[in-house]
């Protein structure tokens, strides 16, 4: 196996991982966003009950940031790919130009 088909091959294991992160983030995301505006267990705390709004708008700045991030994830891992298909066309033809040397 040459150098760039076992590149390719690491890449694009690394971008299927890479794509697999928003699947396993999207579940815990959507219940992160349902508590923003329950916050109940802040009640007990008296003394935060002043900071819920605060509180409110850094969960949904996070959210948002993850959600960013995700589509980062994904851009990432589309673009691994496209290199990783590039390096085995180009290794196929490199392939092909050593056997017409040959023949």
């Amino acid at each position: 196996m040459s150098d760039l088909k076992k590149e390719a091959a690491s890449m694009h294991k690394a971008a299927s991982g890479l794509r697999g992160v928003g699947q396993h983030a999207a579940k815990p995301l959507q219940q992160f966003e349902a508590q923003i505006h329950d916050l109940g267990a802040l009640g007990a705390l008296g003394s935060l009950l002043g900071a819920k709004g605060e509180i409110e708008q850094g969960m949904t700045t996070l959210a948002k940031l993850t959600r960013q991030l995700g589509e980062e994830w994904d851009a990432e891992a589309k673009l691994i790919g496209e290199v990783s298909d590039a390096f085995d066309l180009l290794d196929v033809l490199i392939a092909a130009a050593a056997q017409g040397e040959k023949g």
